[in-house]
Formats: C-alpha cells, sequence, structure tokens
C-alpha cells in the first residue's frame, strides 16, 4: 500500500513494510516507526482519524482499530474532544511488544535473519565470506592438533568471561596494534558481536532509556535495543561522517544511556568516520555522560589504507565499550567476539554473561587463539583483502552500467546502494526471488525514513565473480523493468 504524507511536513512517499499484515496492523507499523523516529514526539498530537484514513487510503475504521490498539498498548492517549496524542515515554512488557504488530513486521521481509535465510543461486544479502576464500583444511589440522594436545577440552567448561590466554593475547595484540593499553581483565569472550551487544544492553539499558543509534544501522541491534524496552533516537551518518553538532543536541537533549556505532566500514553503508570524529566522540560522551558502543565487525578488511585507529583508542575515561568481532572473516563458525572496556564495567557483563550461556565454548576459543597466534591467519588476511577487492570492483562495474548511486567502500563487505524514485527494492525482492537473487532492502536498516524504500545493501564477499557478473545482470534487468 503506497501512502503519501504531507502533514505539516515535506510530502513524501512511503510504502507499508509487509502486505502480509492486515490494514490496521500496517496502519499501527506506520505510527510506531514515525514515533521511534521521532517524527512525532511526546505530547505531539497525531493525525485524526479522518486525515489519517485519507493519507494512507484506508477505512476510517480501520485507522479507528488501529489508534484503539496502540491506546490499549500506552503508545497514545485521548483527549477529550481534542483526538490522539504521544504518550509520555512508557515501555511496553516483554509480552506486549512480541505481539506487537510494529516488532512482529520485525518477523518478515523487514529482518536481517529472515533475508538472509532465503536460498539464492545469487547470494548478495549474506554479509559472509565465501566458505572456499577460507582456509578449511588448515582448520581441520588445528582441531587435531588442539584435541591431541588437550585431550580433556571436550569436557571442560570456558570460565564466564572466557579462556584467560585467549583473552592475554587479544589484550596484547590490540595493546601493541591499536595502543588499546588493556589487561586480560578487561577483556569478556562472546559468541559473536550479536551476542556482544546484547549482553551491553541487558546490563546497561533499563526500559524507557534512550538510545542513540546510526541512520541506517544493523537491523538486530534496533530489535535488542527495542527488546529491553530502550525508545531509540536516530543520528544520520554522510559519507563525511557524522554531523557532531547534531549528536551533541541529542546528548544534550534526548540523554541517551549510550550511543551504538559501526564507525569503521559502517553496516550497511561501508562509510568509515575522520580520525578527529574518532577523537571528538569520547569527549562528548564524557561531557554527557553517554556511553559509546563501538560495532567493529570488519575491521581488518580494508583495500588501500588501514583504517584509522577505534575509537577506544582515544577514550581516556572509560566510555567506550568496544567490540571487536572475527566471526565474519576470520573462523565463522566458531563465533568468536569479544567486549573490551575499562573494568568498573566488567562485573555488570559477566553478570549478564553468565545467565546467557555462563560462558561461550572453550573448544571454540582455544581453536581461534591457535589459529590467531600463526602466521597462517596474516597470511590469510591479506589474500583475502585481495580476494573481496576484485568482487567489489566486479559488481561496482556492474553498478558502473545503472543511473544508481552508491558510494564506494574502502572497506568491508557491502555496497549500500539507492535507486530511481518509483523502485520499491521490498517488491524488487520478491521479483528477485524468482529469479533466485537475494539482497537486503533498505528497510531492514532504516525502517522509519522514507527513501530507506529506495535501497539496498548488496554483498559482494559470498558469491563468486562469475556469480557476480551474473545476478547483477539479472538484477539490474529487473529493476529496470519495476
Amino acid at each position: 500500500m503506497e501512502i503519501k504524507r504531507s502533514v505539516g511536513r515535506v510530502s513524501r512517499t512511503v510504502m507499508m513494510a509487509d502486505n502480509s499484515m492486515k490494514r490496521y496492523e500496517q496502519v499501527i507499523h506506520y505510527l510506531m516507526v514515525r514515533i521511534e523516529a521521532g517524527e512525532w514526539v511526546e505530547q505531539e498530537k497525531l493525525p485524526s482519524v479522518r486525515s489519517l484514513s485519507e493519507l494512507l487510503g484506508v477505512h476510517r475504521l480501520t485507522v479507528f482499530k488501529a489508534y484503539q490498539e496502540l491506546k490499549q498498548r500506552g503508545i497514545v492517549y485521548v483527549r477529550d474532544k481534542s483526538g490522539y496524542y504521544v504518550s509520555p515515554a512508557k515501555p511496553l512488557s516483554d509480552t506486549d511488544q512480541g505481539d506487537d504488530p510494529s516488532v512482529s513486521a520485525w518477523l518478515h521481509w523487514d529482518t536481517l535473519d529472515r533475508v538472509q535465510s532465503l536460498e539464492a543461486e545469487y547470494q548478495f544479502s549474506k554479509s559472509l565470506i565465501d566458505p572456499a576464500l577460507l582456509p578449511n583444511r588448515y582448520w581441520g589440522e588445528l582441531m587435531r592438533d588442539l584435541l591431541d594436545q588437550y585431550p580433556r577440552l571436550l569436557g571442560t567448561y570456558s570460565t564466564i568471561q572466557g579462556d584467560l590466554e585467549l583473552r592475554t593475547s587479544l589484550a596484547s595484540h590490540l595493546t601493541a596494534k591499536e595502543r588499546f593499553y588493556l589487561s586480560s581483565d578487561e577483556v569478556l569472550i562472546t559468541s559473536g558481536a550479536q551476542q556482544a551487544i546484547d549482553v551491553i544492553s541487558r546490563a546497561l539499558v533499563k526500559p524507557g532509556d534512550r538510545v542513540l543509534i546510526e541512520r541506517p544501522t544493523y537491523g538486530p541491534a534496533m530489535e535488542i535495543f527495542r527488546k529491553q524496552g530502550a525508545r531509540l533516537v536516530f543520528t544520520d551518518i554522510h559519507p563525511e561522517g557524522y554531523d557532531l553538532e547534531q549528536i551533541e543536541h541529542l546528548m544534550k537533549t534526548e540523554k541517551p544511556r549510550l550511543f551504538y556505532m559501526t564507525p569503521t566500514f559502517q553496516n550497511p553503508t561501508g562509510i568509515s568516520i575522520s580520525v578527529e570524529q574518532r577523537k571528538q566522540l569520547p569527549e562528548l560522551a564524557e561531557q554527557y555522560g553517554c556511553f559509546l558502543v563501538e560495532d567493529d565487525s570488519t575491521y581488518d578488511i580494508y583495500f588501500k589504507e588501514k583504517p584509522p585507529a577505534p575509537i577506544f583508542t582515544y577514550d581516556t575515561s572509560g566510555h567506550t565499550l568496544y567490540i571487536r568481532s572475527y566471526s565474519k572473516y576470520v573462523v565463522p563458525g566458531l563465533r568468536i567476539a569479544a567486549i573490551m572496556c575499562r573494568s568498573h564495567l566488567m562485573a555488570g557483563l559477566q553478570a549478564i554473561k553468565a545467565l546467557t550461556d555462563n560462558g561461550s565454548p572453550l573448544l571454540n576459543q582455544k581453536l581461534f587463539l591457535r589459529y590467531f597466534q600463526s602466521d597462517r591467519m596474516h597470511q590469510h588476511l591479506s589474500k583475502l583483502r585481495t580476494a573481496l577487492q576484485l568482487r567489489m570492483e566486479v559488481m561496482e562495474q556492474c553498478l558502473l552500467e545503472t543511473d544508481w548511486t552508491w558510494t564506494r567502500p574502502e572497506g568491508g563487505l557491502n555496497i549500500w546502494a539507492e535507486l530511481p524514485e518509483g523502485i520499491d527494492t521490498g517488491r524488487l525482492l520478491h521479483q528477485s526471488m524468482e529469479h533466485s537473487i537475494a539482497f537486503v532492502p533498505g528497510t531492514v536498516f532504516d525502517p522509519s525514513h522514507a527513501s530507506g524504500s529506495r535501497k539496498l545493501r548488496l554483498s559482494f564477499s559470498y558469491a563468486r565473480e562469475q556469480q557476480i557478473r551474473e545476478g547483477m545482470d539479472r538484477l539490474i534487468t529487473l529493476a529496470a523493468r519495476s
């Protein structure tokens, strides 16, 4: 259902998230994502039933039912003879959130997991490494040697914080390479970056807290913070980085508990922020009492120059929590990531980690440690960067034949592209799957902004070069017919 909005704001076109939803659920989703994005703030009057029904092209009873549902959930309230207004922040319970259509919408085409689970011959949705590029046989040799060295390893649990030998190695490596000056006590091993985000969210965020987040951003992170009861506050990321004046204003007025960011080869845009911004952000965080959560999942995947040192390097006040993941490009099957932070935050994180799984698998940690300490890993990364750059260039050559716009990534695994007016990437995905082509539509990363429906993330890391040429040719042809 296509709708135009021009109520006191610039007219724009928006496509409802999922046509499999009932009409009143689509109206709820439309209202919820805009309230979350701050288009309507607390105590602000919402459109009348009549005006919203005309705007969305649905019956007044459909809008009325949506408003009544939101009223029951405490999202909106009624002023007698005046209309509907946005309620003051009141987080939903876990049960309510599970039943809320605005949340259940993420269980359809709007979730990253859902899209990446689609089987396709031309796979541009998976931001993962083609297994053929990984040293699979070498890992098998490492596994045999490891079990010979530690015959009782499979019968042993890890500590909650993670294997001491691995934590020490990571701390030493990042201190030597990135000037982190870490101790092993300031490292917590997790089963992937997504678990790290979840642990941090549960440790630091209370229901009703504001969380500052990039737009667009990693979709599962939004789900994690919303599930914790947070109210999301968005700041745009541009090719030149963040608008620090906007961020300072939001920190001052919204008082967010934390700012979740991916400042190096940002997911999905591929943007990296400058050294100057990396220095200024910790100062703002300290000034306004906001934690920075720096998610670094592809730091080693650069094509020309190594990216600037992480923000954590410039933090002198302990306001930054750094997530370093090796899941995507080193040993995906082991799901190894780490949270690095100063000691005053570690006890709270360990408490949540204990409740989550009581410690990541020791076998995975020991196997990763052997690989991490070997020369083979660094040789692999050098070759992998070259192979991925070639695949990125092949995909970009295909894009040069279109009128799409994109920013060439300097690293990472994805290209973020925008299609011309009138093409909705959600509809395009349905058409593409009939031709066995998968990608991630922009609404997964930015469900609240009108332009998100014209954008898509194309991962060049999973498909081979010939597959990229063939699949992109088919995708471009389908888009031209839309």
